[in-house]
């Protein structure tokens, strides 16, 4: 018979080594994407984030007409890396524009 265990939840998940900029503090980046209204591209932009190994600190979207408005928050990321993630957001055919800004302000890349 099939007993299901119990995990233990920590407080913040295993974060991944910065191989670009393992010096760099990290920040908050905000992520601002105008993106198609299919019902794929939520799925898509997210996995971009999966593929690092993060967890986004919060995600939020709003539907109108055709097109889909999407912020993402995500912590721990150097400049570099949050400049890498952008790059590729924007490489996806339903992605329309992406606007990337850390909390602070001081990386600033109106796209």
């Amino acid at each position: 018979m099939f007993k299901p265990s119990r995990i233990a939840m920590t407080d913040a998940a295993p974060s991944r080594p910065d191989a670009w900029n393992g010096n760099a503090p990290p920040t908050l980046a905000n992520y601002r994407i105008v993106a198609e209204a299919e019902p794929d591209v939520l799925c898509r932009v997210l996995n971009h984030f999966a593929q690092q190994f993060l967890t986004p600190q919060r995600v939020s979207v709003t539907q109108q007409d055709s097109l889909l408005f999407i912020e993402v928050h995500q912590g721990e990321l150097s400049s570099h890396r949050a400049g890498v993630i952008a790059a590729k957001l924007r490489g996806l055919v339903s992605v329309y524009s992406v606007a990337l800004e850390d909390a602070d302000a001081s990386l600033k890349a109106p796209y």
